[in-house]
């Protein structure tokens, strides 16, 4: 064997590294050899595990994490459930719902039932955070109640709003049903942590069926306790509330939250605020007391009368309060006695124009015509338009066809101060001469008849009945008229005559008054301000009774002194009442002659009496004053039966 092969058997030294490294030369390589990279690698099944440990440990994790996470938002929506499941219609009402208003309503319809459509506008929120119990407290929270409570506040906003759908409400007070809400669905809006003013009420606006019992004794009773307690306690009941989460139709992850509650039952107590012009906490006065007739107007037409009026009354809802109404129709009726076995008699139909609430009072504009009458209407209405002219009230009935069991009565006021409407009344041309044991009087009758301002009417005055007084000169102003007995308002029989003042007026001596009523002949005259239409009315009087008062035989002989004597004669007063019977145009009464009979009409007057008055007195002024006062003597005397 060669040296060659021995040397190639020969054993290399093996590199420690341990050597000084060479210095780089142009040919080094700037990477180190990949066969010591490769050495250091692990297998791949090494790898593999590796891998696939550390998937594992995440997944883990992360399931773990997931669990205690999936568990604690269950907990925490648990408790968040919890607590709203829990919550009370009372606490809805009292902590949640917030509502100011109604700012306005408008009432849209009023049905055939007595039901009204209105449209309420108003301001309403859901304060969700307060009955849930996420609120901030003013006191400050701890770190995980502040987390919790955040997260509820959070879900809350999320959820932002809620729709309501309810069935009926029906009001209830002693057990008594005053009215029946049938309300449309609604959305309301939700919030948390809500600032102290009212900025964060949404404004809606909802339309509502309203209604009221027929049992108007119970609604007048409720009313007048609430008055006197000065507030209203009633209990709402609602069969069913559904609430969805989101809006009406809405298709999102809201619509999965549904809660639905039965049989809901809470108690409401409203405040009622003051009237002004109403004492608190006391009786309600009398409607009648409360509406002011402000203007009553009366036109004649071919076919009926027109009427128009002018009413107020107090408004008793707050300043911020507004309502809209359309027209309302009335029927207006006169009541009958109780015993007279007749029905009320409906008079009028009239209709208020639409209006709106205005403060301190409400302004109605009523407007209508008087109804066709039954004949046994024409003595009611007699007595309607005697005390009307009286200055007298006169009860009516007032009744809508909207409320059919529903009937107020009221008091028609009379006119304030009382009209005067008989005027300059004299009698033309008097005449008065001895008759058997008693003088009589002839002349013609002239008046003028005055409405009151506002009864523009044409009619013509048919008939007259005075009952007069007679004087020695003018009547003296410190005198008052005969008092004529107010009638009845359910008595159609006419007023008896009034019976002589007790005691008789001072320079009174005579007593005049048909035994029937007198024709007579009316015409129309212009009117003078504030009056209302006028007519100029004669009748004549032929040989009616002169009575000597009692006790005035000595004022009686004055007069006729007077008149013999007097170069003018003498001015004789007179005083008392009349009756007139008259034919109203337009008014749609079947009656015989359609007069109606107004009693009690006061008048004043005064008549020249001159020598040729007294047939049969005044030639004895030729025979001088001896003779002239046997000749009265004697006169009075026969009148005496003496």
């Amino acid at each position: 064997m060669d040296s060659t092969e021995n040397a190639e058997d020969v054993p290399k030294p093996i590199d420690k590294g341990k050597r000084r490294a060479e210095d780089p030369t142009e040919r080094t390589p700037l990477l180190g050899s990949s066969s010591s990279s490769a050495i250091d690698d692990p297998p791949p099944a090494v790898a593999r595990r590796r891998l696939i440990s550390k998937l594992t440990t995440v997944f883990l994790g992360t399931l773990v994490f997931s669990i205690c996470a999936f568990v604690a938002l269950a907990l925490l929506a648990w408790s968040y459930a919890s607590r709203a499941t829990h919550v009370s219609p009372d606490d809805i009402l009292n902590q949640g719902l917030v509502f100011e208003g109604p700012d306005r309503v408008d009432v849209l319809n009023i049905t055939s039932s007595g039901g009204l459509w209105v449209n309420v506008e108003a301001r309403v929120g859901f304060d969700a955070g307060s009955v849930i119990g996420v609120n901030s407290s003013p006191d400050g929270d701890g770190f995980f109640q502040d987390i919790w409570k955040s997260i509820g506040r959070w879900g809350v906003r999320t959820l932002d709003r809620v729709s309501v759908n309810m069935t009926n409400i029906s009001l209830t007070s002693e057990s008594v049903v005053l009215a029946t809400i049938y309300p449309t669905p609604v959305v309301l809006p939700l919030t948390a942590n809500p600032p102290s003013d009212s900025s964060w009420l949404t404004h809606i606006s909802t339309p509502l069926l309203i209604q009221p019992t027929s049992n108007t004794s119970a609604l007048v009773h409720f009313v007048r306790e609430a008055w006197r307690e000065g507030s209203a306690a009633v209990a709402a009941n609602v069969a069913s509330v559904d609430v969805q989460g989101g809006g009406f139709a809405e298709e999102s992850w809201r619509s999965i939250l549904h809660s639905a509650l039965s049989d809901v039952r809470t108690a409401l107590r409203l405040k009622i605020p003051p009237i002004p012009g109403i004492p608190q906490h006391g009786p309600i006065p009398p409607l009648t007391e409360l509406v002011t007739l402000q203007s009553f107007d009366v036109r004649s037409s071919p076919n009926s009368l027109e009427l128009a009026a002018r009413a107020s009354i107090p408004n008793p809802a707050p300043p911020s309060f507004n309502l809209t109404s359309p027209s309302i129709p009335f029927t207006i009726a006169l009541p009958t006695s109780a015993d007279s076995g007749l029905p009320a008699v409906p008079i009028a139909s009239v209709t208020t124009a639409p209006f709106t609430l205005t403060h301190p009072n409400i302004t109605l504009t009523i407007s209508g015509s008087v109804l066709p009458l039954p004949a046994y209407a024409s003595a009611l209405l007699s007595t309607l338009l005697t005390r009307y002219l009286s200055g007298l009230p006169n009860p009516i009935l007032v009744s809508t066809p909207y409320f059919p069991d529903l009937t107020v009565p009221l008091d028609f006021p009379g006119p304030n101060p009382r009209p005067h409407i008989l005027r300059n009344v004299t009698i033309q041309d008097m005449v008065i001469k001895p008759h058997a044991s008693s003088f009589v009087a002839s002349g013609t009758v002239f008046a003028r008849v005055v409405l009151p301002l506002g009864m523009d009417v044409s009619l013509h005055v048919g008939r007259v009945l005075p009952d007069v007084l007679v004087f020695d000169g003018e009547v003296p102003s410190i005198v008052d008229f005969p008092k004529t007995p107010n009638p009845r308002h359910d008595d159609p029989t006419p007023a008896p005559p009034p019976p002589f003042p007790d005691p008789l007026p001072e320079h009174a001596f005579g007593h005049i008054r048909p035994d029937d009523w007198l024709v007579s002949q009316s015409t129309p005259v212009p009117s003078e301000d504030g009056e209302g239409a006028a007519f100029a009315v004669t009748a004549k009087i032929v040989d009616v009774p002169l009575e000597v008062l009692p006790g005035r035989q000595k004022e009686f002989r004055n007069f006729v002194s007077k008149v013999i004597f007097g170069s003018d004669g003498a001015v004789a007063g007179i005083m008392g009442v009349a009756g007139v019977a008259v034919d109203v145009v337009g008014l749609p009464i079947p009656t015989e002659n359609g007069e109606m009979e107004l009693h009690g009409l006061p008048f004043q007057g005064k008549v020249p009496v001159g020598k040729k008055s007294l047939l049969g007195l005044g030639g004895a002024a030729k025979r001088g004053a001896k003779e002239l006062k046997k000749e009265l003597d004697k006169f009075l005397h026969r009148w005496q039966g003496k």
